[in-house]
């Protein structure tokens, strides 16, 4: 299933719930205020107070040392990844994970570097004897192994604490270092009921996406040692990602971290009504934000037209479809997608 697939036909109506993805929500009034009004300077020198603040409040957080803005989550990772792995190195990730799937194979193309995907268990965790099959011995013939990277949330799913800490054992027991790509970090937090450096103290750097489920326009933020933040932030600039006046970037992400890191349980619990409502109709598999929906007879064209002259828009058409409540799903726009379900499967 591609999740990012969508329907070419712009909607008949206008859109009361857009269900594609986290990604798609508009920065509020609020927001938008201290965007316009955050204090800037060049970020190349530097100078930009904003961002300053943005890094250093994450990195503190979490728990350390130093931070760095960058514009993606796809971006954050691969800078993690260049910063982490010299050329001819190999990184132990998951298949399925979005670092193989859905980052175009970047840390390869322009680093070099080999990646090993392993089997995502029905939990999102990589079990530690995959890992430590994968682990290559000091041979001419293998790449060196040097990087393990996990996910939490993935596709929804908090992946308990206990179940990282095993794969982490792993790779901390022949010197590998760890990478967590983190995009839906608080909501797994927020399923998991702990402390934010819960989580992120099992990892040697942390990627954190501001543009999913905490509601900003652009952003995501690497902490990790204040060295190998040093290294990401001048493959940051190899990359093309030297910002100047971004602190109207960064101010969107302080607004996020400050007001909608709190509500993420409101969209677990739409999540978890839509998807009981769903159950009736078709195979359902519901973690934090996500459902994923396998109707009888599979996502159709014809669904996804009934549903957009609801007023709800789904992923493209595949037997399964992605859906993704975030904060701009009202009330309002929860039972207007309720109610479009209920008419085309009725």
């Amino acid at each position: 299933m591609n999740q990012y697939a969508t329907m070419q036909d712009a909607p008949a109506v206008p859109i009361l719930c857009d269900l594609r993805s986290d990604t798609v929500t508009a920065p509020d009034a609020a927001m938008r205020a201290v965007m316009a009004d955050a204090e800037v300077g060049d970020d190349v020198y530097g100078e930009d107070t904003t961002v300053n603040r943005l890094e250093a409040i994450l990195a503190e957080r979490l728990g350390k040392e130093a931070g760095l803005f960058l514009t993606s989550g796809t971006q954050s990772n691969l800078v993690a990844m260049l910063s982490h792995c010299a050329r001819g190195e190999e990184i132990i990730t998951g298949r399925g994970y979005h670092i193989w799937t859905y980052e175009a194979a970047g840390a390869s193309v322009l680093g070099g570097i080999a990646l090993d995907p392993q089997g995502v268990a029905q939990d999102g965790a990589l079990e530690p004897d995959a890992i430590r099959a994968a682990i290559k011995e000091d041979d001419s013939h293998h790449p060196i192994t040097r990087l393990l990277t996990l996910e939490n949330t993935h596709n929804g799913m908090a992946v308990p604490l206990a179940r990282c800490q095993a794969a982490v054992d792993v790779a901390r027991a022949v010197d590998l270092s760890v990478h967590l790509d983190g995009a839906r970090y608080f909501n797994a937090i927020e399923a998991l009921g702990c402390a934010e450096t819960d989580l992120a103290d099992l990892f040697d750097t942390v990627s954190i996406c501001l543009s999913k489920g905490l509601g900003a326009p652009v952003g995501s933020v690497l902490v990790g040692p204040r060295d190998l933040i040093d290294r990401a932030r001048r493959w940051r600039k190899m990359l093309g990602g030297g910002t100047r006046q971004a602190g109207v970037l960064a101010a969107a992400g302080l607004h996020a971290l400050d007001h909608n890191v709190t509500r993420l349980g409101e969209d677990r619990m739409r999540a978890e009504r839509l998807g009981q409502v769903l159950s009736a109709y078709g195979d359902v598999t519901q973690a934090t934000n996500m459902i994923f929906f396998t109707p009888k007879g599979g996502v159709t064209p014809a669904l996804q037209q009934h549903m957009a002259a609801h007023g709800v828009r789904l992923s493209g058409a595949t037997g399964t479809t992605r859906l993704v409540l975030h904060k701009d799903v009202t009330d309002e726009g929860l039972a207007a997608a309720i109610s479009g379900f209920e008419a085309y499967f009725a």
